[in-house]
């Protein structure tokens, strides 16, 4: 159906799609998962409230959250010139994916933290736990299971993402789409990336429900 050099093309595209997600969701975890926590922590009915710190997290979260994808990765272009040297391939569009979903991790960590039952976090407290252990030893295994679950729609929201950075030269399936099926009226390229968008989306999103299955222990 394709020449070998279209297949090749296509084969890349997926590399770089996982790379620019998997990298991308890692870094935006590391970011987003302490800005969840804090939220939690310092709010008012928080473990160890500070209104004006949990202010200003939230006025940051909700800006960087409503500012549409597209928008943020030409806005950020100057930043991921200065951070990678250039705005263009894989590498580059890491920056803004980073920046656009590390927000919506730290929402989707701050929803499965206040799902913990008040009860434990009490008990915790009764027996004299320090903040720092109670995050350590009971808000983050208690949280585990439904952090797992996020990450699920965390990865999907990034890989989609990802797709629309080919719009400024990301590379990837998403950027195959565009140039080919779009501007080309190349169909046949266009059903084959969509489709393995939609195949790698749900690839990932069993891998991910799988291991949160298993460190449930509400089903042990």
């Amino acid at each position: 159906m394709f020449d070998q050099a279209v297949v090749k093309m296509i084969g890349n595209g997926i590399l770089e799609t996982l790379y620019m997600t998997l990298t991308s969701t890692f870094i935006a975890y590391i970011i987003g998962l302490p800005l969840g926590v804090a939220l939690v922590v310092t709010d008012k009915d928080g473990i160890h409230p500070i209104r004006w710190l949990n202010s200003i997290l939230n006025v940051i979260v909700n800006i960087l959250r409503s500012i549409p994808f597209l928008i943020l990765m030409i806005f950020v272009t100057p930043l991921t010139r200065a951070i990678i040297g250039t705005s263009l391939g894989p590498t580059a569009t890491i920056v803004p994916l980073v920046i656009g979903s590390a927000p919506f991790i730290a929402r989707l960590v701050e929803s499965s933290i206040k799902e913990i039952d008040k009860g434990v976090i009490e008990a915790a407290q009764s027996m004299g736990a320090k903040p720092m252990q109670i995050i350590w030893k009971v808000l983050l295994p208690e949280a585990r299971p439904s952090i797992l679950v996020g990450a699920a729609i965390a990865v999907t929201t990034i890989l989609s993402y990802s797709a629309m950075a080919g719009i400024i030269g990301g590379r990837g399936l998403g950027d195959i789409a565009i140039r080919y099926g779009y501007y080309r009226y190349e169909n046949g390229i266009m059903f084959v990336t969509v489709a393995l968008l939609v195949i790698i989306v749900q690839v990932l999103q069993e891998v991910d429900m799988m291991v949160a299955r298993k460190n449930d222990k509400r089903r042990k």
